[in-house]
């Protein structure tokens, strides 16, 4: 099998199996229906990935890989804390909409006693939190934010205020959107800005400057 071939066929894999993670969670999905979705038989399928566990690792760490470094790259470049904030939080979500399985992948991994996969793929992923803390920090030793911030009880309340709409959605699809797909979609891209004017109401020391930034 030529090489092109071959990563043509694992993208397509990867993709299908996205798909199907999507809709039917790791315990519903079907191997026969991910080769189905990739148009390919169930032995390239295995040949490929011999069980659905190795599968779903496969893209989870795909879908980590692509999206997760993107995020943290701006609270290094130079940005102050509310354009840093502002654009995490919309990339957060853009990644959370495009690969809903993972906060749900990850709350299921880390509740195992073995949690070894998920935290050795993130920390290989580039994603450092380091950068977000130097620049709260920054921030507030220049006055532009509340002195009294923990810069990583800020980012947990961030990734929650992202996370939970994404986790919640069978639930809040159904008691407050009538299982309507469209609105839903629409809360998620407003709720971007809402999460945004939230948190940096919240440690601005004078909300006017992010206002007027």
């Amino acid at each position: 099998m030529q090489e092109k071939d071959k990563n043509n066929t694992e993208w397509r894999i990867l993709e299908a199996a996205k798909k199907v993670f999507v809709l039917k969670g790791k315990d519903g999905a079907r191997m026969q229906e991910i080769a189905d979705t990739a148009g390919i038989n169930k032995s390239l399928l295995h040949y490929y990935y011999r069980s659905k566990e190795k599968l779903f690792h496969a893209v989870f760490r795909f879908a980590i890989s692509v999206s997760a470094p993107k995020m943290f790259e701006i609270f290094s470049s130079g940005a102050n804390s509310f354009n840093a904030i502002e654009v995490f939080i919309s990339e957060y979500m853009d990644l959370l909409k495009k690969h809903p399985f993972i906060p749900m992948f990850i709350l299921g991994e880390v509740s195992k006693k073995e949690t070894h996969f998920v935290i050795d793929v993130i920390k290989n992923s580039g994603v450092n939190v380091d950068g977000f803390c130097r620049l709260i920090e920054h921030d507030i030793e220049n006055g532009l934010l509340r002195k009294n911030i923990n810069p990583k009880e800020l980012l947990v309340n961030i990734i929650s205020l992202c996370v939970f709409p994404v986790i919640g959605r069978p639930l809040l699809g159904v008691i407050i959107f009538d299982n309507d797909t469209a609105k839903y979609d629409a809360f998620l891209n407003d709720r971007k800005r809402q999460v945004t004017d939230l948190i940096i109401h919240s440690i601005a020391t004078n909300y006017s400057n992010y206002q007027n930034k």
